[in-house]
């Protein structure tokens, strides 16, 4: 393992760490200050003396930021002029319109070294072969950052792309990979090609996957349905990520799975309730971010929307620093359905744990009596009278509740997952006439 890549400050103590950090914060807050429109008009509003902003606990005395403001005054959260500009990226648009980020020469660094020491957490090393199954192009950040992330660690990597499982396996094939970088539902699809094709992917070159996009865990840690069905199938080593394009930072994990590791050099996290104060350790709350060592677009306090429960206990591995679980759900994707609060990956957990189901997308709507409704589109290649008693058994077993069942051909599903131009595969569709508050 290279040593520059395994930072230090991952393996101080949780003082020394929280020491790091608040001098950090100091020159963030005084960088805000005289370069951001946006916060600068926050602080005047809000009487923040950033000189009195000393401590970690301090920052509860700063507003929250979220993608509202950031959608609305994009512009005024970028620190540098146009011409130290050097990469614009948006965000996917998840959750509303495309937010722009900007990135100077300096942020692009710092992106390849959080990807050099992600990778190196992921048990990566300089004689690695990563093949890359995502994008380059289309304002992605993600695409850029690995590429840069194993270029800096030393690594090989081949570009491929997102999507054609022919080209994946000719490339494997070619050029001997034994990693790849990959959301983790596509490897169920270059394993059904390969089956379809003869191809003995189990003897293949690849030992491992870096997985981007979609839990591979449970809250508890365990494997989920997705995981669980890519190991049984083919059994190489998962690795979770967790990262967002404005953070531009990653959450991965080591070889123990057991969350993904903070980097406390590049990033501040706070776990967030309803009411904006900090939860406990293992209970869910929103990961707040607060990003260090940014230059073109720093954030304060940015609330991601993802809920995520938090461990600090040291890991095995030898970091000390705090480890993030899977994405419990978005806040602006909880549905309250016949009583019931639910998170989108619950639905998705039990619909990859039935095998005759190929794929699928979930829709919500509001009913006509003003509550939340859910239908699950279901990609089948037969279709019998049992079946929708069958599938909402499933959920009443795990949920109490169940929702409505919509039979479509696999290739009617496919075309509403991957449209043409999308860079994610979509699995949630929200068509409630307005948001479900907590």
């Amino acid at each position: 393992m290279d040593k520059s890549f395994f930072p230090e400050i991952e393996r101080k103590s949780e003082g020394e760490i929280k020491k790091f950090q608040e001098a950090a914060l100091r020159n963030l807050l005084l960088y805000l200050e005289s370069n951001s429109a946006y916060y600068k008009r926050l602080f005047r509003e809000y009487s923040v003396d950033v000189s009195k902003i000393l401590y970690l606990e301090d920052l509860a005395h700063i507003p929250v930021t979220d993608k509202a403001h950031l959608q609305k005054f994009n512009q005024d959260f970028i620190c540098v002029p146009g011409n130290r500009i050097v990469d614009y990226i948006t965000t996917s648009g998840t959750m509303g319109d495309p937010v722009t980020v900007a990135m100077t020469n300096s942020d692009l660094d710092r992106l390849a070294y959080n990807e050099a020491i992600s990778f190196t957490c992921a048990d990566g090393s300089v004689d690695d072969i990563y093949q890359l199954m995502t994008t380059l192009d289309r304002r992605f950040m993600a695409g850029m950052a690995y590429f840069l992330g194993i270029r800096m660690l030393g690594a090989s990597i081949i570009r491929v792309g997102n999507g054609i499982p022919e080209l994946q396996w000719d490339s494997i094939s070619r050029f001997q990979p034994n990693a790849i970088i990959v959301v983790p539902s596509f490897i169920l699809k270059i394993i059904e090609y390969a089956e379809l094709h003869g191809i003995d992917y189990r003897s293949s070159s690849i030992t491992k996957a870096v997985c981007i996009g979609e839990p591979l865990r449970n809250p508890d840690l365990s494997l989920n349905a997705l995981g669980r069905k890519i190991r049984e199938k083919w059994p190489i080593r998962l690795y979770s990520t967790y990262a967002s394009t404005e953070m531009a930072t990653t959450f991965t994990e080591c070889s123990e799975g057991t969350g993904g590791h903070h980097h406390p050099e590049l990033i501040i996290v706070e776990f967030l309730d309803d009411n904006n104060k900090p939860v406990s350790e293992g209970q869910p709350g929103e990961v707040t971010i607060t990003t260090l060592g940014v230059e073109g677009m720093p954030l304060l306090r940015f609330k991601t929307g993802d809920v995520c429960i938090h461990y600090n206990k040291p890991c095995s591995c030898g970091r000390t620093s705090m480890r993030l679980g899977p994405v419990i759900g978005r806040k602006k994707q909880m549905i309250k359905f016949k009583g019931t609060t639910l998170y989108p990956p619950a639905l998705y957990d039990i619909l990859d744990n039935i095998p005759y189901i190929r794929n699928y997308y979930v829709e919500v709507y509001t009913n006509s009596i003003g509550t939340d409704e859910i239908i699950i589109n279901a990609g089948l290649n037969q279709v019998n009278s049992e079946l929708e008693k069958d599938i909402k058994d499933h959920f009443r077993a795990r949920l109490r509740v169940a929702p409505q069942i919509r039979f479509l051909k696999p290739e009617e599903v496919h075309k509403v997952q991957f449209p043409e131009g999308g860079r994610k595969a979509i699995k949630f569709i929200d068509k409630r006439k307005a948001p479900t508050r907590s």
